[in-house]
């Protein structure tokens, strides 16, 4: 299963599906901001209340060989010397960087590192995620982080080093401390042949209230994650194919019950293989045609009467389209089959469907829509089965050169195997960013979930607010 089905992700400085012309050399910056920014993101955030994450990023070339069932842009047929610098304004709203308010970094030689700090706090009304316990708290974060890049003409190196620690005031027990190294590197073999690596080795937590939680824990379960991904992109012209490799590999500890009691979590240690190829191809500037298939090997250690291995594939396939500059998108549909070792788990598998739409009725204004159905699991390491079925809306509104308003909305259906169970999940997510200068930021947010389960002991809704503060250089 691809980590993006149930990971968020959300890359700043990734282009949309615009076709903005942009010159090699800033194109290759690009590609490389958007492969560094996928990685620290999709492979970091923990599963929420939902299946299907609320995200409407777009992956540009060539991350999009490592996320081959994300959408991304169409190739730009513009010749080389014919394309002109990307401004501001044609970027999309969340991803534009505004003259004045660029990180400066710190270069030294060929390198150039830039530090950031972020430190907030917020306000959960439901912090165990519960219908029947419900304890609300404030908690305090603060997240410093430290990414190293090259700047070299071809190839690169691009690294991440991030901390994330969460303080609650009253509930001691779902105090968590994440840490990772992560990055990505490229080696252009040619012009058109390329090789694509990333890797991550972090320490993180699964919060309370996600779906591959233990209902009654009270505090997280920490885990360690050791990735990798190795990929050859090769171009034909209008034609790009890719073929690549990962593994990831879960070490659980375990976590704490309601009555004290330790609850074990090595039965979901274990390593996961995949193999995944992608092929696009571009019929003109407005039209393209995808293809993406994964196949995995799931060995997971499980218990003495239940197994957890497992095989499966996923499919995907449809078309990229841009209706001018306004309206930009992708459609697909395919298929999802996982096989247990473990008869009583059986197969999970059925139909799976995407479309991505994004809409830029002005040049201040992205409004976003996307419905998605995916057969999967509720993580990359449990046994539950989900048929996972969301509509979302969102825009995006710069209501000043550096004052950002995001609006989220989202639906989700889910219906579990091997249980009598489905979920209605209802979120939503408002925030406002204000960019005070390229030094500082401040961010305000309102995030709310309401889980509405057949089995009651699932069920809850939560409200967390929320104030950031970040620092950068």
């Amino acid at each position: 299963m691809n980590r993006a089905l149930i990971c968020p992700e959300a890359a700043p400085d990734r282009k949309d599906a615009t076709r903005a012309a942009v010159s090699p050399g800033r194109r290759r910056k690009l590609a490389i901001a958007t492969g560094s920014t996928a990685i620290v993101l999709g492979l970091s955030s923990p599963a929420g209340a939902q299946v299907i994450p609320s995200t409407f990023e777009v992956v540009a070339a060539p991350w999009n060989a490592q996320n081959v069932f994300e959408p991304y842009i169409l190739p730009d047929l513009t010749p080389p010397d014919a394309r002109d610098e990307v401004q501001p304004e044609d970027l999309p709203v969340k991803q534009r960087q505004q003259p004045g308010y660029e990180p400066v970094g710190i270069r030294y030689g060929s390198w150039m590192f830039n530090p950031q700090l972020m430190s907030g706090t917020f306000y959960d009304s439901n912090v165990f995620a519960s219908n029947t316990d419900k304890r609300s708290d404030f908690a305090a974060v603060i997240a410093p982080s430290l990414r190293a890049h090259t700047l070299w003409e071809r190839h690169g190196i691009d690294v991440k080093l991030d901390t994330q620690s969460t303080v609650y005031n009253e509930n001691s027990s779902l105090n968590q401390t994440n840490a990772s190294l992560k990055g990505n590197a490229w080696y252009d073999i040619s012009h058109d042949l390329a090789v694509l690596t990333n890797f991550q080795i972090a320490h993180l937590n699964e919060g309370v209230g996600t779906l591959s939680s233990p209902a009654n824990a009270i505090s997280p379960t920490p885990y360690n994650l050791f990735s990798g991904d190795v990929s050859v992109r090769k171009e034909f012209n209008r034609l790009v194919a890719s073929a690549g490799v990962s593994v990831d590999s879960y070490d659980y500890q375990s976590t704490r019950a309601q009555d004290g009691t330790i609850i074990n979590q090595d039965g979901r240690d274990g390593q996961i293989y995949a193999l995944h190829g992608r092929i696009d191809y571009a019929f003109s500037p407005m039209l393209g045609w995808f293809a993406g298939v994964e196949a995995n090997q799931r060995n997971i250690r499980g218990t003495p009467a239940q197994s957890l291995d497992s095989q499966g594939y996923r499919t995907l396939s449809g078309a990229t389209f841009a209706v001018s500059h306004l309206i930009t998108g992708e459609i697909g549909a395919g298929y999802a089959r996982q096989e247990f070792a473990d008869p009583t788990i059986g197969v999970i598998e059925g139909p799976s469907y995407r479309a991505q739409l994004t809409w830029r009725p002005t040049k201040l204004l992205d409004v976003h829509f996307k419905a998605e159905q995916i057969v999967t699991e509720t993580s990359a390491t449990s046994s539950s089965g989900v048929q996972a079925n969301a509509l979302q809306i969102g825009l995006d509104y710069e209501f000043r050169r550096n004052v950002i308003v995001s609006l989220t909305g989202t639906y989700e259906k889910d219906r579990f195997f091997g249980q009598v169970r489905s979920d209605r999940v209802t979120t939503s997510d408002a925030r406002i960013k204000y960019l005070v200068n390229r030094f500082a930021s401040v961010s305000v947010f309102h995030r709310y979930s309401d889980r509405d389960s057949d089995i009651p002991i699932f069920s809850y809704d939560k409200h967390q607010v929320g104030l950031n503060v970040t620092a950068q250089f």
